[in-house]
């Protein structure tokens, strides 16, 4: 089954990797000098057969030198070079805008309860090879001046018939590393393969390994599973092979059950085609799996109905506590939350936009307006024609509107009339909650009416202060 295929110049195959050697020729010469060999592996691989073109100008390579000598072989040669890998024996550099990732030949692990992989250093390609996830991320380039291509474990066939295969015994594999059968998701997503039976037995078997795995390495993979351009049958698969279970329950949660007397849609079926419609963007992608998980704790069948009421509300406060459980960042919890919060306030305006309805959207999306914007758009699943044309025409209504209102005020920037020294002085009060909620009735003005002027505002804030009963305010001296 395998093959080790020496490249000349006059093969196809060198013209098809000739940028790959263009590339890494001075490099491959530098581990030569130094007794070492290099090798050009995995996707940058794979992504040349399939001629597919890299997103980013990087290049994965493996070698026999471990990690101190790779970093004295690069480091006279590159731009810059990093070492937070180190450990697991990888060395990073960069040369002429192109970053390469160079590790040592190796075997990763996990001890039967351990969150983190246990990393040994080898001497040989094919033990490198035999130990990654799938067969088509197991071909190499041996690079320098007597090029081989290696396909030790027929990944070039298994691409070509779009199978997703392990390199040794699944069982073997995926107790190696559990977070292998998430990443078997994400690759027959992308590539549209068909996993070989015998994988699907082992993550049956063994899918509640995934539990070692670490909260960061699942929420990284997630990600990347995010980013596929149709990356609906990926989440499928999740589900089906009960892989969800254990890092994302809320999804296989979505898969109601159908009611005879009361036919509403499928929840599972429609978010995964939401996702898909979306552009391929991390938090969008990641704010439409969420947008509909409060629907099972909302739903409720009403006059031959069904109605799913304040599903938005209870959705961003389980997206908050699962992406918190993920350990996403404060600023990609609060983006998917406040898109998931607002993803229905487009449908409370039926009966046109006044200012007043498109100052309040604007300014509860903020930084967030396009992606909610977008997010609204793909939630239209129908398949009745004429209903997803009227929402179009009311999505594209609104944003003219957004447009026109821009030109005359910053509506992204919106702030009350006065700052909050300004109130204090006209009040008599020093920092308090009262100055706060001061604030925020100036700010439902501004909202409401447009700009006031520091004038009116000053007017307006003395009635709602003797409203309040409070003293009655100096003289202000806006005026």
């Amino acid at each position: 089954m395998g093959t080790r295929l020496t490249i000349v110049a006059t093969d196809p195959i060198f013209q098809m990797f000739s940028g790959l050697f263009s590339a890494t020729q001075p490099l491959a010469e530098r581990f030569a000098n130094a007794g070492f060999d290099l090798y050009a592996v995995g996707g940058c691989v794979r992504d040349v057969l399939l001629r597919l073109e890299s997103t980013t100008p990087d290049v994965d390579l493996t070698t026999n030198a471990r990690p101190d000598d790779i970093e004295r072989i690069v480091k006279p040669w590159a731009d810059a070079t990093w070492d937070q890998g180190r450990r697991f024996g990888t060395i990073g550099c960069k040369r002429d805008g192109i970053d390469f990732e160079i590790t040592t030949f190796r075997a990763d692990a996990y001890e039967p309860d351990s969150r983190k992989p246990i990393v040994t250093f080898g001497d040989s390609i094919s033990e490198d090879l035999s130990r990654r996830d799938f067969t088509i991320n197991a071909l190499a380039i041996k690079l320098g001046s007597e090029p081989e291509f290696i396909d030790e474990f027929g990944g070039l066939s298994d691409l070509m018939a779009k199978r997703l295969k392990t390199p040794l015994d699944p069982a073997i594999s995926f107790e190696d590393d559990p977070l292998r059968m998430l990443r078997a998701a994400r690759f027959l997503a992308r590539f549209d393969l068909t996993p070989v039976p015998e994988l699907l037995q082992a993550i049956a078997k063994d899918h509640e390994r995934l539990k070692i795995v670490s909260a960061e390495r699942i929420r990284d993979e997630l990600d990347k599973l995010m980013e596929v351009p149709v990356c609906a049958p990926g989440l499928r698969f999740l589900v089906e092979h009960h892989l969800a279970d254990h890092f994302l329950p809320e999804l296989p949660g979505l898969s109601l059950e159908q009611d005879p007397l009361h036919h509403h849609k499928d929840v599972f079926t429609h978010t995964l085609a939401v996702v898909d419609k979306t552009t391929p963007e991390r938090l969008l992608r990641l704010a439409a799996l969420f947008h509909d998980v409060g629907k099972p704790k909302t739903r409720n069948f009403v006059d031959g109905g069904v109605t799913f009421h304040h599903h938005e509300v209870v959705g961003a406060r389980m997206t908050k506590v699962r992406m918190e459980a993920l350990k996403y960042s404060g600023d990609d919890v609060a983006t998917v939350v406040r898109l998931v919060e607002l993803h229905l306030r487009f449908h409370t305006y039926k009966m046109g936009w006044s200012d007043k309805a498109v100052r309040r959207y604007v300014r509860d999306a903020g930084d967030h307006l396009a992606m909610l914007n977008e997010l609204t758009r793909c939630d239209c699943t129908t398949r009745n024609a004429a209903k997803a044309k009227q929402l179009a025409k009311r999505m594209d209504e609104l944003e003219d509107r957004i447009k026109e209102l821009s030109k005359e005020e910053d509506l992204k920037s919106l702030r009350p009339d006065l700052d909050g020294q300004e109130v204090m002085a006209q009040l008599g009060v020093g920092p308090s909650k009262v100055i706060g909620e001061a604030l925020e009735y100036l700010l439902d003005l501004r909202l409401d009416e447009g700009p006031l002027g520091k004038q009116e505002a000053s007017r307006r804030l003395d009635l709602w202060w003797k409203a309040r009963g409070g003293a009655e305010a100096p003289p202000s001296q806006l005026n």
